[in-house]
């Protein structure tokens, strides 16, 4: 299994998750985050004053797979995520060794 974290733009978002649920992906943990990288914030207009914006509002997309699942997980959310500027967000890959759902006990693949 795989864990799959996606950090994304909020605009984005339900792209994403149509791509997704096209993939046959239904379970996702969508988390709001703000964070810095290479786009180094952003200048934003408030009432006739700038100010510098160093952490940037994104999403953050959680996905546990089955490993034959993960490259088509992965080649969703890159396209649908995808504008060609710098911002677009990253895409991190985990090994997952084990889940468990709470409701039923089940473990492994068979409880996502």
């Amino acid at each position: 299994m795989k864990m799959i974290s996606a950090v994304i733009r909020p605009h984005r978002l339900q792209h994403v998750k149509e791509a997704l649920a096209d993939a046959g992906i239904v379970g996702l943990t969508v988390t709001d985050v703000r964070g810095a990288g290479r786009q180094k914030g952003q200048i934003e207009r408030y009432r006739g004053s700038e100010y510098s914006m160093d952490l940037i509002p994104k999403v953050k997309l959680e996905v546990a797979v089955e490993d034959d699942q993960s490259e088509a997980v992965l080649r969703a959310i890159r396209e649908a995520a995808y504008t060609g500027e710098i911002g677009d967000g990253k895409i991190f890959i985990l090994p997952l060794d084990d889940a468990l759902r709470i409701r039923t006990g089940e473990r492994g693949e068979g409880s996502l």
